[in-house]
């Protein structure tokens, strides 16, 4: 084969070498991992949503803690025990002359006391803290949950910008090494074309540096590859196989801007957190004012008792009682007075909490929204990138073979369709995750919007199970 010969297939291996690279992104594959599977694994075995439902879970038990105090406190009480009494006494008698000597009585002797009492105790009112306090339980228990929505759309993201990342750096490793393919053959050509004069050293040396610069973009994809493999197998949960193309969820979000806006505003878990936080805030506020109303109980004893403690001539004894208790506060220090000043500015801190939040929405809306239509208009350039970029490579191939163009024309021909093929999988990545990205923004990134075929955790299951529970130290999964 002759030295034009073998540029022109040469030419011809690198357009359809780089086109070969970008499949693994922009076409299916007929079997393989998807990213509906992957968001599926995440959201079943991601260690920080599964810490996440944990905290809920915690939070609910906040409930029947407040609960308690409707309900009566009982004390069983027990005593036993060995006693040795001596005690003497002067013995003193209306017929006992003024100036006779005195007379003495001794007793002394051992015994075995013991007995045993229940004590029950019933408030009846305590400045409706108790009301308050199981107001503000549940508040905390819908905060937490509306936590756990942030945090799966958290890690369903995360999920999602890990596959793709993956997917691209496999795309990418497999573009610079065909890459390095075609620059060896390139450099064979040169050498050959050396070697009967048609081209001089220096054309040999840039095709070697072309080549050694390959083989280093080389490394630096595989040192991406696998740092994107460890960051999926982190957040999915399991080793990535082969994976196929994702897609675009563009058909969940809103459609313009200020629909967007709207409804993240008034859905989003972040924003709905923060209210939950201001009536949490706001019932602390009539906790801390009932510590200033009177209490009133109720508590029933029983002590049956055996062998009387400190008298050896008791021999059974028994005490029972109910009475009422009222208490009425006048001062104490002035520490409940502070105690309700200071939960009234975490009231003002958790409104303005409230006001940060829909801003911050509001914000992510806006920049996801700019996000995703640059990330579409960047996919046409880079598509016409990559066309130019294949039309300029033939036709400075064509102009080589005539000696209008020299040896570093062509390489450099080349770099720039492998670039522009670089950008062209970028930019498909930035596509889907922005697409995603703007779901988040708006609060719709859930499994029940994106259709996955897994089992939704319900909080309201564990809420239910533990909320009217008066005893028992085992939880609804049996630990």
């Amino acid at each position: 084969m002759s030295g034009r010969g073998r540029s022109r297939w040469a030419g011809g291996l690198a357009v359809g070498a780089i086109a070969c690279a970008a499949l693994p992104i922009v076409a299916s594959q007929a079997r393989g991992e998807t990213l509906e599977s992957a968001l599926m694994q995440a959201y079943q075995n991601n260690p920080t949503l599964n810490s996440q439902r944990a905290s809920v879970r915690a939070t609910d038990e906040s409930v029947p803690q407040a609960l308690s105090g409707y309900r009566p406190r009982i004390t069983i009480t027990a005593s036993g025990g060995e006693q040795s009494l001596s005690s003497t006494s002067k013995v003193v008698t209306v017929s006992t002359p003024l100036n006779s000597p005195a007379t003495y009585f001794t007793q002394s002797g051992y015994n075995a006391p013991y007995g045993a009492g229940v004590t029950t105790t019933q408030t009846l009112f305590n400045g409706f803290q108790t009301a308050n306090k199981t107001r503000q339980a549940e508040a905390q228990v819908l905060a937490a949950r509306a936590t756990l929505r942030v945090t799966e759309q958290t890690v369903l993201l995360s999920a999602v910008t890990a596959y793709m990342n993956l997917l691209r750096d496999s795309a990418i490793l497999d573009l610079q090494r065909r890459n390095v393919e075609v620059l060896q053959e390139q450099l064979r050509q040169v050498r050959d074309r050396f070697n009967v004069g048609e081209v001089t050293r220096t054309d040999v040396a840039q095709s070697e540096s072309r080549l050694a610069a390959g083989r280093s973009q080389v490394l630096s994809a595989e040192s991406n590859y696998k740092a994107s493999g460890a960051i999926y197998r982190q957040v999915i949960g399991i080793n990535p196989g082969k994976l196929t193309p994702g897609t675009p969820v563009d058909r969940f979000s809103p459609r313009n801007l200020p629909e967007a806006v709207g409804f993240a505003s008034a859905t989003h878990p972040a924003v709905t957190t923060a209210q939950y936080n201001v009536d949490v805030a706001q019932l602390q506020v009539k906790v801390a004012e009932g510590a200033l109303y009177p209490t009133l109980s109720v508590q029933g004893n029983f002590q049956k008792n055996y062998m009387g403690v400190g008298n050896l001539n008791v021999i059974e004894s028994y005490n029972a009682s109910v009475l009422g208790q009222l208490s009425v506060p006048i001062y104490q220090g002035g520490a409940e007075y502070s105690a309700i000043r200071q939960s009234k500015e975490t009231l003002g801190q958790k409104r303005l909490d409230f006001d940060t939040a829909r801003d911050q929405v509001r914000q992510v809306v806006v920049q996801s929204w700019g996000q995703l239509d640059a990330a579409k208009a960047n996919i046409d350039a880079t598509t016409s990138q990559v066309q130019a970029a294949e039309i300029a490579l033939n036709g400075v191939r064509e102009e080589a073979r005539v000696g209008q163009r020299t040896t570093l024309d062509v390489l450099n021909a080349q770099q720039e369709l492998v670039n522009a093929r670089v950008a062209l999988v970028t930019a498909q990545r930035d596509r889907v995750v922005a697409s995603y990205t703007l779901l988040s923004a708006v609060g719709r990134l859930a499994p029940e919007v994106l259709g996955l075929h897994v089992p939704v955790y319900d909080a309201q299951v564990h809420y239910e199970q533990v909320r009217d529970s008066w005893a028992g130290v085992r939880t609804p999964d049996g630990r």
